[in-house]
């Protein structure tokens, strides 16, 4: 059983052994110094979660990149060819980033479960601490390297982009139109909706509704209503912080690149 120290160590000698070894503070209680392994459980932790995040923007891009969407092109660098069929590009780098998310995962909770059952001090189930640890430090190191790697070689398809988008997406936007002359969102939501289904029996897209027949749902339409339709518009119209508009966008990344620099030196 640890008991602590039994040599009467100065201040100073104890300040020596802090610096040199660069910890914070000594440990408050012997008894959880030696079986204290939280930092291990946040390590594994911190690692589940950042490959969660990486693995749900690789499930993103894997699905922009099929032919059905083609938003996104792979560089060959990190994609392969299919063994049967010629013509298809394999995603692999994505696909292996989204299961190394279930690896880590494992490695977490098998840690926990090791930790759930101890008694107070050391035990050599301890050990263990030191494979789970390790390994995620040496996953998540490498999936960085990959996902920066196709980030960094990834052609974004704007052409493919644009032909996906559908008037039916500015319904909102519709709607802020008759708020900005005054109508309650309540009733702008379901005037727009009303406008929605006109243009589903017309067999018309949502733009090609005429002046008159946006009066028979209200006569707040007017002829400006025409600026609605227009997808850079309805982008840019949110320029509150965290918004789509391309300078809050601008912002936040500015915001990321100077939270990195005084961490990257």
């Amino acid at each position: 059983m640890a008991r602590g120290e039994t040599i009467q160590l100065t201040t100073a000698s104890l300040f020596l052994w802090i610096t040199e070894l660069r910890f914070d503070a000594i440990s408050l209680n012997s008894m959880d110094a030696t079986s204290d392994r939280d930092f291990v459980a946040e390590f594994l932790f911190w690692a589940s979660l950042c490959v969660t995040h990486l693995s749900k923007m690789a499930e993103d891009l894997i699905i922009y990149s099929t032919k059905e969407f083609a938003f996104v092109t792979l560089s060959d660098a990190y994609s392969t060819g299919s063994s049967l069929m010629p013509q298809k590009k394999n995603p692999d780098s994505l696909e292996l980033i989204r299961s190394k998310a279930g690896r880590l995962f494992g490695r977490c909770s098998g840690f926990l479960m090791t930790l759930k059952g101890l008694p107070s001090t050391y035990n050599k189930d301890l050990q263990e601490d030191k494979e789970a640890m390790f390994d995620s430090y040496d996953t998540v190191c490498a999936v960085l390297q990959v996902t920066t790697g196709i980030i960094s070689t990834l052609k974004v398809n704007r052409t493919a982009m644009e032909a996906a988008l559908s008037t039916d997406m500015l319904a909102t936007d519709l709607a802020y139109y008759l708020v900005r002359k005054g109508m309650p969102f309540r009733e702008a939501h379901g005037a727009s909706g009303k406008a929605v289904h006109l243009a589903e029996t017309k067999g018309i897209p949502l733009n090609q509704l005429t002046l008159e027949d946006l009066k028979t749902i209200s006569l707040l339409f007017e002829s400006d209503v025409s600026l609605v339709w227009n997808y850079t518009n309805s982008v840019e119209q949110y320029t509150a912080p965290g918004g789509t508009a391309e300078s809050s966008v601008r912002a936040q990344i500015q915001y990321i690149r100077d939270w990195l620099k005084p961490r990257r030196s």
